[in-house]
């Protein structure tokens, strides 16, 4: 995806730090294969990345989750807000894995 960015624009960085891990419990007994794990095996709780010029950090462990919470990212890298978030410059968002899903915060920074 290509950004197109007007140089009066202010354009920020935002943090996206790896809240909590879900485990969907009777959801996964039912529908997930055998070798699919309880839950991400890939996100670690507490750990963030940055994300610059909307761009995917290097290091962040999912393609998918990033397509999930990109527009969120957009939205807080141009100055955008979501008002049913408390603290302004902030959102809370997640990947769509129905079986394993990981919370995600977006912080303007």
């Amino acid at each position: 995806m290509e950004v197109i960015y007007d140089e009066k624009m202010p354009m920020y960085d935002v943090k996206i730090t790896v809240l909590k891990k879900m485990k969907t419990g009777e959801i996964l007994e039912e529908y997930a294969a055998p070798s699919v794990e309880a839950e991400c095996p890939a996100a670690k709780e507490g750990i963030a990345y940055i994300s610059k010029g909307v761009k995917m950090p290097d290091d962040f462990f999912c393609d998918w989750a990033w397509s999930d919470i990109q527009r969120d990212v957009a939205a807080l890298t141009f100055g955008g807000e979501f008002p049913s978030v408390k603290k302004k410059g902030t959102k809370i968002s997640c990947c769509t894995d129905g079986l394993r899903p990981v919370i995600f915060k977006l912080e303007r920074v």
